[in-house]
């Protein structure tokens, strides 16, 4: 059965409607099993620890993994079934950045995972201008230690982000094992995801598809551009779009995603020639319009990530969620409601 939070045509019809984690006293532990069935070494450990075949590969290159009793070689060994196996998994290295009791909305949470819906403004990840006050701080306070911690490292385990002005929802893993499964979801694209954006003008046709190479712009190396049918350059991405209802000079749209690359929206909206009002690097607001951002005060893309969906990496339930629009998104449409 799938687990749904919140309703999808009720956030649709709205958006319608008129006018560093502590390892202090960590220890290393040992993984102990059996080999159940012929397999490469890293293949067959990975799914019986838990840990991704990268960590398993680390590991044994470390010394830390025995077959046997006898050290493991290479990750790509062959295996029997039902050799002994013993792995040495050292504690996680710490963050060095700190924990910030920074309130967090939590759609879910259980102990591999949790879902939020991150407000605008915020950025994922410490970097050079934003050294905290991130959702890597808020999660090592309020996750306290229990987050993934692929490759040896203590840190929320991220396993997608969203532009630091986009609102919504995010999935997190707490455990590696978590953190490997909904790797594999996002990198086949079977996740369910659908923003909401104000888009300048009116699409024509209401809804399509846009698709192609995304990649560095090589008129400016901090922009995404899409780039020509003929490049080798960038990574292939679709996104579906359809008009939910026209405004005075600009229009609401979903956007379903198949693939989520870097600012993937916000490229095919303006390739389109209808870009994001607000959107400070791709977007030119029409002039009509450009008093009552001012006066909204309303500085960053029209953009929401409104649904998630995945299934449970550890429990294989299907999950849904939904975050409603951010009131300043809402009040963007009321002023501009035709």
């Amino acid at each position: 059965m799938a687990l749904v939070r919140g309703d999808w045509s009720r956030i649709s019809e709205l958006a319608k409607k008129k006018d560093g984690a502590s390892t202090s006293s960590a220890r290393t532990e040992n993984l102990t099993g059996v080999v159940a069935a012929a397999a490469r070494l890293d293949k067959a450990l990975a799914e019986a620890s838990g840990l991704s075949r990268e960590r398993v590969k680390g590991l044994i290159a470390e010394g830390m993994v025995t077959i046997g009793g006898k050290p493991a070689r290479s990750g790509s060994a062959r295996l029997s079934g039902g050799e002994d196996y013993r792995i040495a998994l050292p504690p996680p290295e710490p963050l060095a950045t700190a924990a910030q009791d920074i309130p967090l909305d939590v759609m879910f949470e259980d102990q591999h995972l949790l879902v939020v819906n991150k407000p605008a403004g915020m950025v994922v990840h410490p970097a050079a201008g934003n050294p905290d006050g991130t959702l890597v701080n808020a999660l090592l306070h309020h996750c306290r230690g229990q987050l993934s911690g692929i490759n040896g490292v203590a840190r929320p385990g991220i396993v997608h982000r969203i532009d630091k002005d986009t609102s919504g929802l995010l999935v997190v893993a707490k455990s590696d094992a978590a953190h490997e499964g909904l790797a594999k979801q996002f990198a086949d694209h079977s996740i369910t995801r659908r923003y909401l954006a104000v888009c300048a003008g009116h699409p024509n046709p209401p809804a399509g598809t846009v698709s192609g190479r995304l990649g560095r712009s090589d008129r400016d190396r901090k922009k995404m551009a899409v780039l020509p049918d003929d490049s080798t350059r960038g990574k292939y991405a679709v996104t579906h779009f359809e008009t939910l209802r026209r405004l005075d000079h600009a229009a609401l749209i979903e956007c379903r995603l198949e693939t989520g690359r870097t600012h993937q929206v916000r490229v095919h909206c303006a390739s389109i020639g209808h870009p994001l009002l607000g959107d400070p690097v791709y977007g030119r607001t029409p002039k009509p319009l450009r008093p009552v951002l001012q006066q909204l005060q309303f500085a960053r893309q029209a953009l929401h990530a409104a649904r998630l969906g995945f299934s449970h990496p550890i429990s294989a339930e299907s999950l849904d969620f939904c975050a409603e629009l951010p009131s300043d998104m809402r009040e963007l449409i009321d002023e501009i409601a035709r």
